[in-house]
């Protein structure tokens, strides 16, 4: 069996050194305030900060990872022997994973000897984070690039996206809501609970009023779709409300009796979507 790498992109909000952990190399989205000319990459700063730009009004905008920077970052590994096998953040929300295929195609016909594979994880932050754990941890068992792409492309539609915000301005600039929806929501406290859907895009599933009961409904769907609510591993992702995240993690551990979940933060790209205050569970499940 030859020696492979897994790669992926930051949009999975696991901090690097995690990753290097798991044997996994990455690349990073990218995103700037306003019209400034400083370019951000995505692991460049500390979140806070990030989330503290926003709620004072700044507005960030990100950009995905262009063919031309993966074929170098692949080509590196490819020179040294070994195969890749690419996971990519969802196409259905982003043209990164489409860059790192071509970057693929790109470099076939100098590399004919070499193994270069993309699956398109249609998974986003976190849950792209565990759907890229579960498949280092197939690597770590032994399986080979072929047998861990299968694997791969079987479970990424079993990887729930379960999540709510805490201001609707967020989605309303990303043209997830409308405006009415976000003035008239926002004065209710209504808070809008979403999943990542079956094509990899963002839909929303429901709304419920405060804070706490989001909580509960997102921990309701876990109940109700977890393949192993028990003992199944599960991330939780959260834009700089880590009390949030501890609460949810208490539900879990009320509910179900989850003691564990690994625990990290809503990168730059992902939260100048979903604003400061997003909270996130990811789990697998009988259906997205």
């Amino acid at each position: 069996m030859n020696e492979y790498v897994i790669f992926c992109d930051s949009a999975c909000d696991i901090e690097p050194q995690v990753l290097a952990e798991w044997g996994v190399e990455l690349e990073n989205l990218s995103y700037r305030f306003g019209d400034e000319e400083k370019i951000y990459m995505d692991n460049e700063v500390p979140p806070k900060f990030f989330y503290d730009r926003m709620r004072a009004g700044g507005v960030a905008k990100t950009a995905a990872v262009n063919s031309e920077t993966f074929r170098v970052s692949f080509e590196s590994i490819l020179k040294q022997g070994k195969d890749v096998l690419y996971l990519g953040f969802s196409s259905g929300l982003s043209s990164t994973f489409n860059a790192g295929r071509l970057a693929m195609e790109q470099l076939r016909d100098d590399y004919p000897e070499r193994k270069m594979i993309a699956v398109d994880s249609l998974c986003a932050s976190a849950g792209f984070g565990l759907f890229v754990y579960l498949v280092a941890e197939q690597k770590k068992k032994g399986l080979d690039i072929d047998a861990a792409a299968k694997y791969a492309e079987d479970i990424k539609m079993s990887v729930c996206h379960w999540f709510t915000v805490s201001e609707l301005v967020y989605l309303k600039r990303g043209g997830r809501i409308s405006s009415a929806t976000a003035i008239v929501g926002g004065a209710l406290g209504i808070k809008p609970v979403l999943h990542v859907d079956d094509a990899g895009t963002l839909q929303s599933v429901s709304k419920v009023r405060g804070r706490k009961a989001s909580l509960e409904e997102i921990a309701r769907q876990y109940s109700e779709t977890a393949l192993d609510p028990t003992g199944g591993t599960v991330f939780v992702s959260h834009g700089d409300c880590v009390e949030d995240a501890m609460q949810l993690e208490e539900i879990l551990y009320k509910n179900h009796g989850v003691r564990y979940a690994h625990v990290t933060n809503v990168g730059a790209v992902i939260g100048a979507h979903s604003g400061p205050g997003t909270l996130a569970l990811f789990f697998l499940g009988k259906k997205r």
